[in-house]
Order: C-alpha cells, then sequence, then structure tokens
C-alpha cells in the first residue's frame, strides 16, 4: 500500500478527515479504494456502533490495518462535514431569502418616498386651490386613478386590442411600483422574514383595490402558469373560459377571458367579468400578466343564466413576476374591482365596498397559494395517510366549490326551485342527477341516488364573533346536529339509493374524533376527517358498525387567521374515501360585515353558561350593552344537500326543510350564550336563571371544603346565595364536581375550570374524569382514594392533565373532597386545580 507522508494535523482538522496513523507514528492519507468503503458504509448507517465497526473491518480486509479507534474518529468527522455542508446549504438559501426580501424593501421604501413627495406636492396645490372655489374638491389622487376607460375600438381588431393592452399594461405598472394609487398597509398584517410578503390597501380611489408583494421560491413562468389558472386558487371563481387568444406581434399574447364568481350568501346575486387578458415579457427580463374590462362592443358571451349575474368591473390590475438571483421569483399582485355595490341589499355592501375584504379573499390568497405549492413541491409539508399534497387540495377544492354550488344553486346546473310552505325563512331546491357517476374504472364505478336537495337559509348576527360560533359549531356537534339524518346523508351515498323511510334510529354516543389531514401556510385553512361514534339500540345491530365519517374543511377558526369569512363544510365519505370519492358538502359559513372591536377577543372559551336553557326567557334588553360598545355584525349562510330516489323526493324536501330550521332555531341559541352583550349579566346569574339548584351546590361545596379541611374555599364566609355562586364561579383555581358513576364525569365547572378544560358547562358531561388526568395523575389518584374516601379529603401532588380538546395542564397542586349535601350524603366529588396554566 503506497503511503504518503503528510504533515501532522490534528484528526478533528480538514486535513485529518482521510488520514490515519502508520507504525512509524506519522499520518499518512486514505486511499481512495478505503475512503469509499466507508462512505457506502456511511451512506446506510452514519453513526456505526462499535461492534458494526469491528465488523466492517472484518468484511473489508482493505481495512484491516486501521484500527477501530480510527474508523471511530472517520466517522465522527464525516458526520461533522455533512452537518456543516448542510448548514453551509441552509445559510446560504437563508441569505439569498433576505437579500431578495431586502431589495424588495428597499424598492417599496423608495415608491413611499415618491408617494410622500407627490403627496407634499398636492397638499401645497391644494392649498393654492382652496382660493378658488369652484376648484376646492378637485381631488388629483382621483384625477389619476378614475381616467375614465377608453370604450373598446373593435373587439375584431387586434391592433384596437393591442394599444388597449399596453395602456392596461402601463395603468397596472403605474398601480404595482408606482404611486397611481394611495397604498396604506393592510390591518393587521406586519411584513417580515416570516410574513406571506406585504400587503396594502386603496385608500382614496374609486372602486376597491388591494396589492401584495412577496418572494416564492418558483420561476417566473410558474408562477404566471398557476395564478392564471384563477379556479385552482380563488375559491370565490366558479369558471373561466378563455374564447379567443393571439399573438401580440412583440412576444406576448392577449386573450379575452370571461369569468364568472359566485355569490358568497344568497341574499346577493352572483358576479362575472368581461376582461382582456395582456402576457408579455419586459427588458429587465420580468414577466407581466395585467388584465382589465372590455366594455362597448365587447359585452361578453350571452348566457342562458345571465340573469343570475351582475356584471362586476376590472380597472387595470396583474402580475408583475421579476427573477430572482439565486432562483425564486418577487412577484407583485394588484387587483382592482368595482363589485357594483349597488346590486345587493344595503346590510351587505360593506362586503362590496371593502378593498380589505378584496385583499383577503383574492389578493392575498394568491401569494397564500404559490408559497403553498412552492413548499409542497420542496418537500418541506409532509402529510399523513400517504396522501400527495395535491390530492388534499384536491379535496378542500371539491368541498368548497360543492357548498358554493349549493348557496348559488345555478339554474344551469340543473337546480330548481321547489314550492314552499308558506315560510319563506328556508329555500328548497332539487337537483336531478345522473344515474352514474363517471369513472375510468368501471369497477369502481359510484353508484348514485336519482337526484340531491338543499336546503339553505341565511341569517344576520348581531354581537357574536364569528370565529368563535364555528369553533362551537366543529367542537360540539351534538349540540346542533341529529346524527340519524348524518346517517342517513351518508348510507344514501355508500349504497346508492335512499333508505330514507326506513332509517332505523340509532342513537349518538355523543363522542366525535376528529383527525387532522392537512392543513394550510399559516393554518388559515384545516382539512380534517371527523369520525361519529354511534350506538346501536338493539343487540342484534351492534354487530354493526355504527360509525359516520365526514371530510371537513375549516377556515378562519385560527385566531391568527386573516380571512373574510368563517366557515365549516362537511361532506360524509366512506372510511377510506378513495381520491375520486363523490362528496355531496353541507355546512356554515359566517361573513364579518364590521370589523372586530380590539376589546373582543375570539378566542375566549366557549363558555354558554346556562343561556342555552333559558333561550328566549331571558331579557336581552335588560343587561344589553350599547351597540357603539359591540359593534359586530355578520351573515350566517346555512345550506344542507340531502340525496333522495325520485319517489322521496318530497319526503326529503320536507325533512330538508325542516331539518334547517332546527339549525337555525340551535344556531341562534348558541348565539344568544356566546354575544359578548351578555357579558353586561353576572355569570352568576346566567347560571342561577338556567339552573336553580346551582346555588345550593355552590353552598355545598363551600360547607364541605370547610368541613373536611378546617378552611375556608372563599376568601369571605359571609356571602350567601346568588354572591357566594358568584364568588365561586369568579374563583380564579379551577374547581370541578364529578359524578360518582362507574366513570366518573363531571357536572359542574366554575369559569375557571370550563376555561382550564376548553369546554362548556353543556358540554361538560361528556368529559371524564380518567381522561383528563395523565398516567402519573392517574396512579395517584388511585392510590388516594381511600384515603379520600375515609378522612373526606386528599391533597395531590402538581403535574399535567389534558383538556378536553387535548392541550396539556400543568398545576401546581390539586385537592379532592367530598361534597356531602344536608342530610350528610355524598352528592359528588370536588377538585380544585391550583395555579394551572397551558403548557
Amino acid at each position: 500500500m503506497a503511503a504518503a507522508v503528510a504533515i501532522r494535523t490534528s484528526s478533528g482538522s480538514s486535513g485529518g478527515l482521510e488520514k490515519h496513523m502508520d507504525s512509524t507514528g506519522k499520518y499518512v492519507r486514505y486511499t481512495a479504494e478505503q475512503v469509499e468503503a466507508l462512505e457506502k458504509v456511511y451512506a446506510v448507517c452514519p453513526k456505526p456502533s462499535s461492534m458494526r465497526r469491528q465488523q466492517l473491518i472484518r468484511e473489508n480486509p482493505i481495512l484491516s490495518n486501521i484500527e477501530p479507534k480510527q474508523i471511530k474518529v472517520w466517522f465522527q468527522n464525516r458526520r461533522c462535514r455533512e452537518k456543516q455542508r448542510k448548514e453551509s446549504s441552509r445559510l446560504q438559501a437563508v441569505n439569498r431569502k433576505l437579500t431578495a426580501l431586502n431589495k424588495l424593501l428597499m424598492e417599496e421604501n423608495e415608491r413611499l418616498q415618491k408617494q410622500v413627495a407627490q403627496l407634499v406636492h398636492e397638499n401645497t396645490y391644494m392649498k393654492q386651490q382652496l382660493q378658488n372655489v369652484s376648484l376646492a374638491n378637485d381631488t388629483s389622487c382621483e384625477s389619476v386613478v378614475t381616467t375614465p376607460q377608453n370604450p373598446l375600438r373593435d373587439a375584431s381588431n387586434p391592433a384596437g386590442l393591442l394599444s388597449i393592452a399596453e395602456e392596461t399594461l402601463t395603468e397596472f405598472l403605474s398601480k404595482a411600483t408606482g404611486t397611481a394609487v394611495d397604498w396604506v398597509q393592510m390591518p393587521g398584517m406586519k411584513p417580515g422574514p416570516d410574513s406571506i410578503g406585504i400587503v396594502a390597501i386603496s385608500q382614496t380611489c374609486s372602486g376597491v383595490a388591494a396589492r401584495a408583494c412577496g418572494l416564492v421560491s418558483l420561476e417566473p413562468t410558474k408562477v404566471a402558469e398557476i395564478l392564471k389558472d384563477r379556479p385552482s386558487w380563488f375559491r370565490d371563481c366558479r369558471s373561466l373560459e378563455v374564447f379567443t387568444m393571439f399573438p401580440a406581434g412583440n412576444g406576448g399574447t392577449i386573450e379575452l377571458v370571461y369569468m364568472q364568481m359566485y355569490a358568497p350568501t344568497t341574499l346577493a346575486p352572483a358576479r362575472d367579468l368581461w376582461t382582456l387578458r395582456y402576457t408579455t415579457n419586459l427588458e429587465d427580463g420580468s414577466l407581466v400578466v395585467c388584465e382589465r374590462s372590455l366594455r362597448g362592443s365587447g359585452g361578453g358571451p350571452s348566457a342562458a343564466s345571465a340573469h343570475q349575474f351582475a356584471r362586476a368591473e376590472m380597472f387595470p390590475s396583474g402580475l408583475l413576476i421579476r427573477p430572482c438571483d439565486g432562483g425564486g421569483s418577487i412577484v407583485h399582485i394588484v387587483d382592482h374591482l368595482n363589485l357594483e355595490p349597488w346590486s345587493v341589499p344595503e346590510v351587505l355592501r360593506p362586503l362590496y365596498e371593502s378593498s380589505k375584504v378584496l385583499a383577503q379573499k383574492m389578493t392575498a390568497a394568491a401569494l397564500r397559494h404559490i408559497r403553498q405549492i412552492a413548499q409542497e413541491m420542496s418537500g418541506e409539508m409532509v402529510y399523513p395517510l400517504g396522501r400527495q399534497p395535491a390530492v388534499l387540495r384536491t379535496f378542500s377544492q371539491k368541498l368548497s366549490r360543492g357548498f358554493n354550488d349549493a348557496i348559488n344553486s345555478f339554474v344551469d346546473d340543473g337546480w330548481s326551485v321547489m314550492g314552499c310552505d308558506g315560510v319563506e325563512d328556508v329555500v328548497v331546491t332539487t337537483n336531478p342527477m345522473k344515474k352514474t357517476n363517471s369513472n375510468a374504472n368501471p369497477a369502481n364505478a359510484v353508484t348514485m341516488p336519482d337526484g340531491v336537495v338543499c336546503a339553505k337559509a341565511s341569517m344576520l348576527l348581531q354581537n357574536v364573533p364569528p370565529a368563535l360560533l364555528v369553533r362551537f359549531l366543529r367542537e360540539h356537534r351534538s349540540e346542533w346536529a341529529d346524527y340519524n339524518i348524518d346517517a342517513y346523508s351518508a348510507s344514501s351515498l355508500k349504497a346508492g339509493s335512499a333508505f330514507f323511510p326506513g332509517l332505523r334510529s340509532t342513537r349518538f354516543s355523543g363522542s366525535q374524533t376528529i383527525m387532522h389531514l392537512a392543513h394550510t401556510v399559516e393554518n388559515e385553512e384545516l382539512l380534517e376527517v371527523v369520525r361519529l361514534e354511534g350506538q346501536a339500540l338493539t343487540q342484534d345491530e351492534a354487530i354493526l358498525s355504527r360509525d359516520i365519517h365526514l371530510l371537513q374543511l375549516c377556515s378562519g377558526i385560527d385566531e391568527n387567521a386573516a380571512g373574510s369569512c368563517v366557515q365549516l363544510v362537511f361532506a360524509p365519505i366512506d372510511e377510506l374515501f378513495p381520491d375520486d370519492a363523490p362528496l355531496l358538502p353541507s355546512g356554515f359559513r359566517v361573513i364579518p360585515l364590521d370589523c372586530r372591536p380590539d376589546g373582543l377577543n375570539s378566542n375566549r372559551t366557549l363558555d354558554l353558561a346556562s343561556s342555552l336553557e333559558v333561550g328566549s326567557a331571558v331579557n336581552r334588553t335588560g343587561g344589553e350593552a350599547s351597540p357603539s360598545d359591540y359593534s359586530l355584525r355578520s351573515v350566517l349562510t346555512i345550506a344542507f344537500q340531502f340525496p333522495y330516489e325520485f319517489h322521496l323526493q318530497e319526503s326529503v324536501a320536507g325533512m330538508a326543510r325542516q331539518y334547517v330550521r332546527n339549525i337555525v332555531s340551535a344556531v341562534q341559541r348558541v348565539s344568544m350564550a356566546l354575544a359578548p352583550s351578555q357579558l353586561g349579566l353576572s355569570s352568576s346569574n346566567k347560571l342561577l336563571a338556567g339552573s336553580p339548584e346551582a346555588v345550593t351546590l355552590a353552598r355545598w361545596i363551600c360547607q364541605s371544603y370547610n368541613c373536611h379541611l378546617g378552611l375556608d374555599l372563599l376568601r369571605s364566609t359571609e356571602e350567601s346565595g346568588e354572591s357566594l355562586l358568584k364568588m365561586l364561579w369568579d374563583h380564579p383555581d379551577a374547581i370541578l364536581c364529578c359524578s360518582l358513576k362507574m366513570q366518573p364525569v363531571f357536572t359542574f365547572a366554575n369559569q375557571a375550570g370550563l376555561d382550564m378544560l376548553e369546554t362548556t358547562l353543556v358540554a361538560l358531561q361528556d368529559i371524564t374524569l380518567e381522561k383528563i388526568f395523565d398516567e402519573p395523575g392517574r396512579a395517584a389518584l388511585c392510590s388516594d382514594f381511600s384515603k379520600l374516601m375515609e378522612q373526606g379529603y386528599s391533597y395531590l401532588p402538581g403535574g399535567v392533565c389534558l383538556s378536553g380538546m387535548g392541550r396539556s395542564v400543568s398545576y401546581e397542586q390539586a385537592v379532592a373532597w367530598k361534597v356531602m349535601d344536608l342530610e350528610n350524603n355524598l352528592h359528588c366529588l370536588a377538585i380544585c386545580f391550583m395555579n394551572w396554566s397551558f403548557v
């Protein structure tokens, strides 16, 4: 073996990575064959054990003259070098991102400086013009933006269209990088390395406008390809059709595009757009896709369902995509629309006059979508159950599209309105369907029922935080849903026929399991599978599975999510749900009409107290806060779809109408309890109104604590009645009462207890005592149980328990005691968790 003598270096240096010592004590280089043998092992096992290293020497004679200790050093150095390489690569990627972001911020700063200079100039000009009354109302900003569009010169004349395209390009660039629109930062969205980018909205211009710019790790052509396909990411887009496309003569293309947009509620018509789209490259290598509405002789296609649409207008808008050094793109997105707010009821006009809503629904959504695609392509997002990201995204789109179709019920899709029963609170529509769903594989063909009935309704909510309401509907399905109706829809789609008259009753166990599937970049949208556990009423049916599986899409329920609406959409599915599974979505959509007041916390505990029990019996006028304190209005839209066979159409329609009415009543009761105006009433009064025995229970809890421990639970022993209940309810420590059944369940909790368990008094009985303790906590409770029953109380050491939503809660100490009634009979057990907090 040839050995080249080298300068002595330490084994941890770069020169010692491929060297070992010979018999003379000098370092010599590893041969290429030895390095190759070691690299092969490293690829399989980067950290071999001592036995594995010895085995390596035995299996490779070429390594026989190397000591196992030197082999160990080689692997250590090799791991260190690999770690340095990965860290260097990561830092280079971060540096490229920060460099591009810095460039973007510098350009934004330069644009803002120009805007400031222009505003200063306009301010000086306006001061001079104040002496002239006729010019006092002149606003230069609007004179720039609201320049009347030239009518379409000739739709069949490419030269005329090219002229319009060039004008559109100029106006779009003046908005994307110039000062044609007075942009202000989007409220609640701060630019930074971890944000999606810079989002701005218009301040003074005709229509509504929004602008976003950010960095994505995709090439410009890929970004343009994704964003031009609006139906794939814009959830309000029903269809987009390119009618004409021809080259512009300068390397670009001109397209005539017709787009239809869904209406967000049943109270407004849908929108459509007839636009010219111009794609071209700039001299600096940037790619531009700009668009504007066509008017005049080019009025767009005349569809049979045109009466269902109101024609919206798009001012010059589009994409400016610039390549970055080292890969990726800087993307500027501008959307500028006139959504014809006069065509909707007055209460809905804020949705059509708000640039913030446009930014949330369209502009920021586009930036998030391409960022999502980039992360999926880079392998940063890993989803469970072996599903590909594109498949899961398709499921989300199918749920959204199916729900929007149900809300809009377009005539050209086959929907027609059924006769009502004289009360028009719920609209019922029907849509016949084909018997067999098309499928490439006949063996997997899905047999569908004869048609679908949709019952839908919209209502105005006052002072109800939308995210709070939808979170409650998601977490406590048993409070509003009928398990047998869910079972009917699930069995009809699975079996291909509707068994409505003969559907056997099944009791809902009250247990639902939510399994996470996927989420978007900022958790503004969640895809999950819900399993509802059913219990058969007879022993003969006990062997059959009564569980129901729902594919569910939640939007806007995360406290950090920025969106224009909050919704919960679900559809029954088979347990395995193939990628081409048919979906029949139903659900809720809540759209805020006003901004949430700063004093309201939409993430507060879902505590219904007992307002659900009193319903309309509570006098809301007495304790209601002033409208100025809680100015929060929203529109709730409910739509539920049910399959049917022709001979059951009327029966299913009647069932659907009544079911949605029941849901509306349940939501109204929930909304009353969640409304911030209820905070004007004392919690103890609410609890007392719905549960008169609560005062008695509070007295028993305090008296038993004093009797067993010789201490006062509350700071004052002179209180009684409602004041005692209020003090117990507001106690800072979590106080819980559980039953004495074989499986103890909680029957009462104060406000801190409900906060700790993340539940409500209504859903409290779904939580068992065993469920909240971890293994050490259960062991401590079981070991002290006999002591507890003998002396009446027991102290439990600090530890960790689980909330009803599965979150870890730590507590310093807990004390349990027996609660005795007036006749000294054991009524229940009480537990007080001291100094608890979420981990």
